[in-house]
């Protein structure tokens, strides 16, 4: 493992990038100028940029987020997202009904589909997207929720694997954390986003469409993310390298945003028997 101040000699051995949003290209408040540039320079060498994000939301309304951060349209290609994952096990399941745990904001996931929602006691199934309110509650909420989905023995669409966030310098929980602990009970659960297959298997059909429809060698593609959990772990199952973050998520675990610890970084990496190409402090040209 190495640690690269700069990402553009790493970058001449991708043709593709799979680069996670919040975290690397965010904070939940506003872009990082940095790394904005980078992608940017990135696709005018002709390289591919695919933001892949866990966010429990279609590409579309993903795309209105970025913009209101202030993330450049020349910072990408394209946009896959959890929640498009999820829109498309949705639209296999109209003859059903759902109850969707999660917040309003998230209820974009559902547009122009048929959908017939019902409360917990009624539904066939649910939709996580998240908690209903992320600044006070926690997954400790939900406690008899989960239980009485269990009883019922309801099967579970997490529409956005990630246990928590930074939200400009706070950790709110997400989805992740509600669906890991209805797996706990023995719930079962479908993950739509990182770490799991179904959401880089978009990604790569998105980049062939990108690309003259041609999948591209996954030795050329470079997963970017701040987080072991879904970034490094999911770019490791599906056979990609992974550049990591260490300003992102966890930064805390391993000395500082500034001056991370290599020791404490490989302990990490070793507990999780995953291994980055290099790490980098912060996405920089």
């Amino acid at each position: 493992m190495r640690l690269i101040e700069h990402f553009a000699p790493l970058a001449r051995d991708y043709d593709v990038l799979f680069c996670d949003v919040w975290g690397v290209v965010h904070n939940g408040v506003a872009a990082f100028a940095d790394a904005c540039t980078a992608l940017t320079r990135h696709r005018e060498t002709g390289g591919t940029v695919i933001l892949i994000t866990n966010a429990p939301r279609p590409d579309s309304a993903v795309r209105r987020i970025l913009d209101r951060l202030g993330v450049p349209h020349s910072a990408y290609d394209a946009i896959v997202s959890s929640g498009d994952v999820t829109r498309g096990i949705v639209a296999a399941r109209l003859n059903e009904s759902v109850f969707h745990l999660g917040p309003q904001r998230d209820l974009p996931i559902f547009a122009d589909l048929d959908i017939r929602f019902a409360p917990l006691e009624a539904a066939d199934y649910v939709v996580c997207s998240g908690l209903f309110d992320d600044t006070k509650e926690t997954p400790e909420s939900y406690r008899e929720m989960l239980a009485a989905m269990h009883a019922r023995s309801l099967f579970m669409v997490c529409a956005n694997p990630d246990i928590v966030v930074e939200r400009g310098e706070t950790l709110v929980y997400c989805a992740g954390a509600l669906a890991d602990a209805y797996a706990a009970l023995g719930g079962n659960v479908l993950y739509c986003g990182k770490p799991h297959a179904p959401i880089y298997e978009a990604a790569i059909a998105k980049a062939a469409s990108l690309r003259g429809g041609t999948p591209p060698p996954l030795a050329r593609v470079l997963a970017i993310g701040d987080s072991v959990r879904t970034d490094l772990a999911g770019a490791a199952s599906f056979g990609l390298d992974c550049l990591f973050v260490t300003s992102g998520l966890h930064a805390e675990q391993y000395g500082s945003r500034e001056t991370p610890d290599v020791d404490a970084l490989n302990a990490v990496f070793n507990a999780a028997n995953v291994a980055p190409k290099a790490i980098i402090r912060g996405l920089t040209w």
